[in-house]
């Protein structure tokens, strides 16, 4: 999961190196922390939060198939 958030959140920004996912692991979830250049933070959560929804609809439903519980965390 933490390398399906890296690969989208890089083919969003312009600066990809700066792109780093944490995996932070649960009993039953996992907290994923996104961190981006500050220029980029806007491409990555997009227009009203819904390129971020978009992310974390994928993860919930990957995280069905895992029967496991995903949640992002978009650091600033």
């Amino acid at each position: 999961m933490k390398e399906l958030v890296e690969m989208i959140a890089k083919a969003l920004v312009d600066i990809p190196e700066e792109v780093a996912v944490r995996a932070i692991e649960g009993e039953q979830s996992t907290v994923l922390e996104l961190k981006v250049a500050p220029s980029d933070l806007g491409k990555v959560i997009g227009k009203q939060g819904r390129t971020a929804r978009s992310i974390r609809t994928i993860l919930g439903a990957a995280g069905m198939k895992l029967k496991r519980r995903f949640t992002l965390e978009i650091l600033e």
